[in-house]
């Protein structure tokens, strides 16, 4: 009785593959159709947006841009072929992108940071305030900007630490690029003591920053008194430099003022009190 119930079964299931075998082949013809149209957009994205990268870079234009719209063009072409697969296995893609929608719009509230990290990078690429290979100051972090990516702009500092910054908080603050310009201003606060010779120290400055070939002559030079402080006379000097050399130059000016004035007898101030005792009057110690 088993056997017979078995082979039932089996003449049942071969039956039923002979009545619907055309949408079997169909089906089979659809799902191998829908993996290689993947894969094939899986490759074109990655070959597209590569191609894309090499060709911005080959006419110069910055790094940062080139890496943020050759992402883009990646997932956009993706996201059209995730489409076409789906439709391709018979799912109406029609009501898929209205529930995509909804989901987005559910998903969109829930993401908020991200999604405005994402359109503060699309302003960044845009406007461009920064670029590659500059040393930019971002929402209070100094470095040398490595990447713009789609949510994040990840610097380098100084110390050698890797600072990843959300482009939300890069985009509502100030943004402080320190290389974009060829030529950075220096300025120097020296102090002298009262009975220093202000002529003779200002002559020594001045010439200390004529004599800095670092220092371009061609702009404006100032050495100037700018206070009279509690215990000493305050100098203010501003030179200009290339912005490649402006710490170097800050470090090597203050190192031959101090020289400088050791050999010509200028001291430098320090903090120091003066103590009046009146004789006329006498103190009783218990």
């Amino acid at each position: 009785m088993e056997q017979l119930n078995v082979a039932d079964k089996i003449e049942s299931a071969s039956s039923w593959l002979v009545a619907n075998q055309g949408q079997l082949l169909s089906y089979a013809v659809n799902i191998v159709a829908a993996i290689v149209i993947l894969m094939i957009g899986v490759i074109v994205a990655r070959m597209v947006a590569g191609s894309l990268n090499r060709v911005m870079k080959a006419r110069h234009i910055d790094a940062t841009v080139a890496d943020f719209l050759s992402a883009l063009v990646r997932y956009g072409i993706i996201a059209f072929t995730l489409i076409a697969v789906l439709g391709r296995v018979g799912v109406q893609t029609a009501s898929v992108i209205a529930v995509l929608g909804a989901a987005g719009l559910a998903v969109g509230l829930a993401l908020q940071g991200s999604l405005s990290n994402l359109a503060a990078g699309v302003l960044l690429v845009t406007f461009r305030p920064f670029r590659s290979g500059e040393y930019v100051d971002l929402a209070g972090v100094a470095g040398t900007v490595q990447s713009v990516q789609i949510f994040s702009t990840t610097l380098c500092t100084s110390d050698g630490k890797i600072v990843v910054v959300p482009n939300g908080k890069v985009i509502s603050n100030n943004i402080i690029n320190f290389s974009r310009e060829p030529a950075r201003r220096n300025e120097f606060i020296i102090s002298v003591s009262y009975d220093a010779d202000i002529d003779k120290v200002k002559q020594i400055l001045t010439d200390i920053l004529k004599s800095e070939t670092r220092i371009l002559q061609d702009r404006d030079i100032l050495v100037r008194v700018n206070e009279l402080g509690a215990s000493s006379v305050n100098f203010i000097m501003r030179a200009w430099s290339h912005s490649g050399d402006l710490q170097m130059v800050y470090w090597d000016v203050l190192e031959r003022v101090k020289k400088e004035f050791d050999a010509n007898g200028i001291g430098l101030p320090y903090p120091q009190m003066d103590i009046h005792v009146n004789p006329t009057k006498e103190t009783d110690i218990v």
